[in-house]
């Protein structure tokens, strides 16, 4: 599905990211774990192009037009005039190809996926106007409307309230369960670990690579999740 192989990214010639390396097979999912500014970000920022890549590079295995991706929360501008409608339906644009119009296909996608997130009913409502949760779940909804086999995403329950966030992450492991493959950052380690995933945990490099089970089980997780050692994570 992808291969990351040595991947470096530096800003002013100073490396945020440093050599990571991993494979993702269909179906897997792939929690990124770090203290903050570790690198998480960046790295996923240069696995999709967004930022160029100072070392190493990558491989995919399916179309760019299969992967989705919902980045961290950004403030809408005031001034920002589409509709929550619109805003999801942007996520079909990657399949639209040279059609100037949207297809009743698109717009089943975007009700669905708003319906899957608790948004349907704020369809027509002003992006802008939403909560910052509100806007979070749009984002997501968008996402989903992009995604055909890749799905990768950074903080995704970031702004929601804890009530929200267990459903985006009820949903995720839905999807993963049903073949989707996934990339997700996350500050939750004790979610991290649980089994049947993988983990990347970095700090600028690999501090570890592998299964969530054995993930549970190092002096690395002990440490991040006493209460002592997770300061600033």
């Amino acid at each position: 599905m992808l291969d990351c192989r040595n991947v470096s990214v530096s800003y002013d010639g100073k490396p945020v990211v440093e050599d990571i390396s991993f494979g993702l097979a269909p179906g897997d999912c792939l929690r990124v774990v770090g203290e903050n500014g570790s690198g998480k970000s960046t790295l996923m920022k240069g696995l999709l192009g967004l930022l160029p890549l100072s070392g190493g590079g990558t491989v995919f295995r399916v179309s760019r037009d299969e992967v989705g991706y919902l980045p961290q929360q950004t403030p809408a501008r005031g001034d920002f005039p589409a509709s929550v409608m619109e805003v999801v339906l942007s996520g079909r644009l990657n399949r639209r190809r040279f059609s100037p119009f949207y297809t009743r296909r698109d717009r089943a996608s975007a009700e669905e996926n708003m319906e899957r997130l608790g948004i349907a009913s704020l369809a027509g409502k002003p992006y802008r106007a939403l909560s910052g949760g509100q806007q979070r779940r749009a984002l997501l909804a968008r996402a989903l409307c992009a995604v055909g086999k890749l799905l990768m995403l950074d903080e995704p329950s970031a702004g929601l309230d804890p009530l929200a966030a267990s459903q985006v992450d009820a949903l995720l492991e839905k999807l993963n369960q049903e073949g989707m493959t996934l990339i997700v950052i996350s500050h939750d380690l004790k979610s991290a670990a649980r089994p049947g995933g993988k983990v990347l945990h970095m700090r600028k490099k690999t501090l570890f690579l592998g299964p969530s089970e054995d993930y549970a089980k190092t002096a690395l997780y002990r440490h991040m999740t006493a209460p002592e050692g997770g300061r600033g994570f």
